[in-house]
């Protein structure tokens, strides 16, 4: 980040209010990738999402089999990655549910660039993240510039501490097509196993079905 900083700076002469100009603008960015989590509202929300789910169907059925592989094969310093398909705009809360429930811990979520900034805020303080704005409509691998620096760092800051990160691989209702906004993060993922950032992470792919889609 402080790399390419200044070299969009050029000109700025690197006085203090140009130094202030882009810490103020690389703040701005990482609020629009993420915000801090309220333990309240994700108490809230796991109190209220099997009461939800209730209503909604008839059951809810989990491969506990699967779920005792994942505990063996994990490591204390290799991340988890969850590769998911994506379904509905419920699959963002239940996975979350379901991992934070089994003692795997609150994994940040990746959202859809297609959200109201009101859900996307409520959905960045239960671990949501985001792509800064402008980087989701179009897929470029090169000259992403100081938004694409800050999810580079951010990325590997969130593997680097363990944390699971879930990836959502479509756009729902499109289905069986890579997203723009996956081939975003999967190439940060990938950058930071390249770059050394992280010796490994654990690749979890995870399928979600309804019989009916909410």
């Amino acid at each position: 980040v402080q790399s390419v900083a200044p070299s969009q700076a050029c000109g700025s002469g690197g006085d203090e209010e140009s130094q202030r100009r882009w810490k103020d603008k690389i703040c701005q960015i990482l609020q629009e990738i993420q915000a801090p989590l309220s333990p309240l509202l994700l108490r809230l929300c796991h109190w209220m999402l099997p009461k939800l789910l209730c209503r909604l169907f008839l059951g809810l059925q989990l491969h506990r089999g699967q779920l005792e592989m994942l505990r063996a094969a994990r490591t204390p310093d290799v991340p988890l990655v969850f590769l998911c398909t994506h379904q509905s705009q419920l699959d963002g809360p239940l996975l979350s549910f379901l991992l934070l429930s089994q003692g795997i811990g609150v994994p940040r979520v990746t959202g859809s660039a297609w959200v109201s900034p009101r859900l996307r805020s409520l959905l960045q303080c239960l671990g949501g993240i985001f792509l800064p704005s402008g980087m989701a409509q179009t897929w470029r691998d090169r000259d992403e510039g100081l938004p694409g620096a800050i999810l580079d760092a951010y990325v590997q800051e969130v593997l680097q501490n363990c944390q699971p990160l879930v990836i959502f691989l479509e756009e729902p209702p499109s289905s069986l097509q890579l997203s723009a906004p996956a081939r975003h993060w999967l190439l940060r993922v990938l950058r930071a196993l390249r770059d050394g950032a992280v010796p490994d992470v654990l690749i979890v792919p995870v399928g979600i079905s309804y019989d009916v889609a909410p």
